[in-house]
């Protein structure tokens, strides 16, 4: 099984050089590993650049980006410089962060995992990150894949239209696949590390904002989004975390922002939520 890999990267020197590191180290290497440098005002483009000159499968990209890091539009926009690249199709594309670190048998651990089962569309490994800057906690959970270790079968994303450049697209790719009949899954024992923590580039209060726009543009259902941000309320920056994405959910209605998905998705998502919140209500989790 081939597979691609792309990095949208933006002022990743401190970090960079580990995950290329992860990369070279892994028993089944990828076809090809282009690095996205998206206008990086630090090394990260001598560091890619180097590793580049010394193995053959790495391919650097230099994109003008804004200096400013930005998340969704922009880190999809990067990513399609990456993924315009290419010169053949591969078995799975990867889009994957510049500031992760995982085991040698990273890769072949999850393409082995779609070996298994054809059914699987979108799949990642367990991530975990330093919330407190000290100790590495497990921030996935087995239904949801992170943003920045995904890897997708190319019938998937295909099917789905591949990613939306705009908040919301680590979401609405996987309830797209769904809707679909894929199975998305995040396998917990297979680790990666990630070294910056979710938000901590942008500021958390702009992220549970960005967090909260996304929602609406995905077509989250009003009350499930409201459950999600009384819950919200009890992490960082607490309590006005969690008020931030709520307001930026109604906001996004009152402006009648653009949905990413067909009707259909959007039916099928606030079904499900649905159907999670009255289990969770009831105490008696309710399945598909």
């Amino acid at each position: 099984m081939s597979y691609a890999v792309i990095s949208p990267v933006k002022n990743e020197a401190e970090f960079i050089e580990l995950t290329i590191e992860s990369m070279i180290q892994q028993t089944i290497k990828p076809g090809v590993w282009v690095i996205v440098n998206d206008g990086s005002q630090d090394k990260t483009e001598s560091i890619v650049r180097k590793y580049a000159e010394e193995n053959d499968w790495i391919k650097l990209v230099n994109r003008q980006g804004s200096t400013v890091r930005k998340r969704g539009k922009g880190v999809v926009e990067a990513f399609y410089a990456g993924f315009d690249s290419l010169d053949q199709e591969y078995d799975f594309i990867v889009k994957l962060d510049g500031d992760v670190t995982f085991a040698p048998n990273y890769f072949e651990s999850l393409l082995q995992q779609f070996d298994l089962d054809p059914q699987l569309g979108i799949a990642g490994g367990g991530l975990y990150e330093k919330p407190d800057v000290k100790t590495w906690v497990l921030l996935t959970s087995k239904d949801h894949v992170r943003g920045c270790t995904k890897i997708y079968r190319q019938e998937c994303f295909k099917a789905i239209g591949g990613l939306a450049p705009s908040m919301g697209w680590d979401g609405i790719d996987e309830w797209k696949a769904l809707a679909m009949g894929w199975k998305i899954q995040s396998f917990l024992d297979i680790k990666i590390y990630h070294y910056r923590y979710t938000g901590a580039a942008t500021g958390y209060l702009k992220s549970w904002i960005e967090q909260g726009n996304g929602a609406f543009r995905m077509g989250y259902h009003p009350l499930f989004l409201f459950a999600r941000g009384i819950r919200c309320m009890t992490e960082r920056p607490y309590v006005i975390g969690g008020l931030a994405m709520v307001a930026s959910y109604i906001l996004s209605w009152f402006r009648r922002e653009e949905m990413l998905a067909e009707p259909f998705v959007v039916n099928y998502i606030r079904r499900t939520q649905m159907k999670k919140l009255i289990g969770l209500l009831s105490g008696k989790p309710v399945h598909e």
